[in-house]
């Protein structure tokens, strides 16, 4: 639309144009003053908390007791800043001080009480309602801690959540200004609140960037306005404006809005149109109302600068289709119609061979959407059974403990059915002491009995089994029940099952015997539609194993059945369950790559949980889709038990038309520094898009380095990569540090479906090897995909 048109359409005047962008300017320095240190009550004010008593007490400050262990719990102040988002403390022992700070960002859960491992073992010197738990998000440690009085307790618990929610709702921009308000505060070397040139070059430094000692001197000159050699307040804040300029954005704005800088509604209609999003002019004018800053603009229906890069930040405009965060797919087929998130050895925090085991380890498990879970049971003294790795110097932790943690938070993040994984080494009596935790402790979470009473010729779907349990081990057969009684599963034979079971008539008392010593009654009980049988082979599977019976394999064994008969894994995988696992020789509980496993349709593909790498990025990009519920459907041709489907060769039996994906990575946003002990240690980073996929789309396409410059690096370079199963691929963004004499260092990632990415101009949002989130750390990239 021309200037011309706009002014006829009566959208506004020219000269209204000029004031709008100077009051937006005025918003903008505002926000950005927020970041270089004008706080005072400001933060709480944007948050409605600035008379809350609560965070007052907060500010205030309280020495609490942090309790590491039986012999040791020592007392720390802590205390909230005055941004509202970092918690200070120190050790109030004068011989040994010191200072440390974490991000509310940072905290997954506030818990009250004996509700972690920690406190249950070690907290009963203090009164449960005086203590609490501040769980982090990744692999950080718990923090133990117990308050004085109660009230100081809760105090706490209830400011932090306060806060906690808040930054739930931060956008990117109010992110970014706690995050450059974070590094002027520890630049700034004598607290004054001013910034000399060494200040500011050392926090430029902090913040991952070399910049050009000339060109830094002349950005600080020009923002000395009182000529002093310090930057105060407002030329704070203009420095800290012109370092946080997105010129590329600046570029893709002028090109839709044309000469004035002002985006009409019409305008915006245009870039929605070629981001491919819901391209109506009502949407567009809810865009402008909802991201716009100015409230003169949004009643002209007008978009200024600082509101399009809002909404290009903003969860709306993510690469990943915003439609796949919630669950949208049909949640009424049978288990075997999904993948399903799962772990091994999930009790572990750290390697199998000496590793401590934890309750907490199932809890992180559960938050990270797993849906099956491990417990390799063994037997314990005065009678109770233990979960470890047995044979190892890991750490022992007790099943009725685990089994409680699974009942509190099994159904925290997701409400569709958890697996129990159980690996029985116990005897006969704790065998039975197992079917006992299991059934007093998760009550009517447990499944116990099929559905509808009768034998399973199709096994449930998720949603008929959301808020149930169910456990997956060896059962006995029904001629082994002591009372001679038919099991349910064996009322109806078919031939080939009821002619095995005649031919072993002749052998019955050893069986009986040697299957009585082994399997409890109980615990046979409990599992009901995922017993575990020896795998026989491929040959008419229907007629050699029922639909509640499941095999394990080996990541060694799939790999052998992929390469002789894939075809017939992704078959069988269409009406039974299949569970693969690391091999044993993995002592450092490093994982496979899933992918080879999800190729042929395997649902329970069982990683450690605790081991970062490409492996965990890869699970966690698969079940970002569908809501993060831990089950996605399997694609069409991997659920039809006649599908011709074949991962090795894809053509012969899957019609299908090569994907052309293009990504432009233009720009990196403030990226981690990997060597803070190091301030000249600057990151060379490159971006890397990688495919995984059936082997013919697995690939990998790289751009340059650049050197010296983790904050604001720019590449505009162009990669292309084919895919010809969409369906089964995962895209994986990632970014490393450049070494000439070594591996690259990991900086961060993101993966995603890729049926679930989007076109157009997209920010990703990266996470660190653990998962966490690495705000404000993002790329910026344009994705163009050919054949959809």
């Amino acid at each position: 639309m021309s200037c011309l048109w706009k002014l006829i359409c009566g959208r506004r005047k020219k000269n209204g144009v000029e004031k709008e962008q100077e009051q937006v300017q005025v918003q903008v320095q505002q926000q950005v003053a927020v970041a270089a240190g004008s706080l005072g009550v400001l933060p709480f004010k944007k948050m409605g908390l600035t008379d809350d008593t609560d965070i007052k007490a907060m500010l205030r400050g309280t020495t609490l007791w942090k309790i590491k262990s039986r012999n040791w719990r020592k007392q720390r102040f802590y205390r909230l800043e005055e941004d509202g988002m970092t918690i200070w403390y120190e050790s109030e022992s004068k011989r040994a001080r010191s200072k440390q700070i974490f991000s509310v960002m940072h905290i997954e859960c506030v818990r009250e009480g004996y509700q972690s491992e920690g406190l249950r073992k070690y907290g009963h010197s203090f009164p449960e309602k005086q203590c609490l738990t501040i769980a982090f998000k990744g692999k950080r440690r718990n923090l133990d801690l117990a308050a004085p009085t109660e009230e100081e307790a809760q105090r706490w618990i209830r400011g932090l959540d306060k806060l906690m929610k808040r930054v739930e709702a931060m956008s990117q921009r109010e992110k970014l200004d706690h995050w450059i308000k974070d590094y002027l505060h520890q630049a700034d070397a004598n607290k004054d609140n001013k910034m000399s040139f060494k200040e500011i070059k050392n926090m430029l430094k902090m913040i991952n960037i070399d910049m050009d000692d000339d060109y830094a001197f002349r950005l600080f000159k020009k923002c000395d306005r009182s000529n002093n050699d310090k930057l105060e307040e407002h030329e704070i804040e203009e420095f800290c404006t012109l370092l946080m300029k997105r010129p590329e954005l600046e570029e893709i704005f002028k090109h839709y809005s044309g000469e004035d800088c002002v985006l009409s509604a019409e305008e915006l209609l245009e870039f929605l149109q070629d981001q491919g999003e819901s391209a109506t002019l009502e949407n567009a004018r809810r865009i402008i109302q909802t991201y716009e800053l100015s409230e003169k603009a949004k009643t002209h229906d007008l978009m200024m600068l600082d509101g399009f890069m809002m909404y290009l930040l903003s969860p709306e405009s993510d690469i990943i289709n915003q439609a796949h965060s919630s669950v949208y797919q049909d949640m009424n087929q049978p288990l075997s119609h999904y993948f399903i998130s799962s772990s091994h050895n999930t009790y572990l925090t750290d390697n199998q061979l000496g590793g401590a085991s934890s309750t907490e380890a199932y809890i992180r498990a559960f938050m990270n959407g797993c849906r099956c879970v491990e417990l390799d049971c063994w037997e314990g003294p005065n009678g109770e059974p233990i979960i470890y790795h047995g044979h190892t110097l890991t750490s022992k932790i007790l099943f009725k403990d685990v089994i409680r943690t699974i009942r509190d938070y099994a159904f925290k993040h997701s409400p569709y059915p958890v697996i129990l994984s159980l690996e029985n080494h116990c005897g006969v009596e704790q065998q039975t002491t197992l079917a006992r935790h299991l059934k007093t402790i998760l009550g009517d979470m447990l499944i116990t009995k099929t559905l509808d009473g009768k034998v399973p010729t199709e096994l449930p779907s998720p949603e008929q089994l959301k808020g149930k349990i169910l456990v997956k081990g060896k059962k006995l057969r029904s001629w082994l029940s002591e009372d001679g009684s038919t099991s349910l599963f064996l009322e109806e034979e078919d031939e080939v099952q009821a002619e095995r079971r005649r031919s072993s008539q002749q052998d019955l008392e050893r069986l009986q015997a040697k299957d009585a010593s082994e399997i409890s009654l109980e615990l046979s009980d409990v599992v009901v539609y995922l017993k575990t049988v020896s795998f026989l082979g491929f040959e008419s599977p229907q007629k050699s194993q029922a639909v509640h019976e499941m095999s394990s394999f080996s990541e060694s064994k799939v790999r052998k059945l992929i390469k002789e008969s894939a075809n017939a894994f992704v078959r069988h995988n269409t009406c039974h369950v299949s569970r693969t696992y690391p091999s044993g020789m993995r002592t450092d509980s490093s994982n496979y790559n899933p992918q080879e496993m999800w190729n042929v349709g395997c649902q329970l593909v069982a990683l450690n949980f605790q081991t970062p790498g490409y492996e965990m990025d890869l699970n966690r990009g698969r079940f970002q889709d569908n809501g993060l519920c831990g089950y996605v459907l399997k694609p069409s041709y991997m659920r039809d038990a006649d599908t011709l489907f074949d991962p090795e060769y894809p053509s012969k039996g899957l019609r299908h038309d090569v994907k052309t994906l293009t990504v432009r990575v233009i720009t990196a946003q403030q990226l981690p520094k990997l060597n803070k002990e190091k301030k000249n240690s600057i990151v060379d980073p490159l971006v890397r898009v990688e495919i995984y996929g059936v082997p013919l789309d697995n690939s990998k396409k790289q751009t340059e380095y650049i050197l010296n410059n983790g904050f604001n690096p720019t590449w505009n370079e162009t990669l292309t990569v084919q895919v010809r199963i969409p369906e089964l691929a995962l895209v994986r963004f990632l970014v490393e540090d450049y070494d000439t004499t070594s591996f690259n260092d990991f900086i961060g990632q993101f993966t995603l479906p890729f049926t679930s990415l989007r076109q157009g101009y997209r920010h990703i949002h990266l996470l660190s090897e653990d998962g966490a989130s690495l705000s404000p750390a993002t790329l910026f990239v344009h994705i163009t995909i050919e054949g959809w």
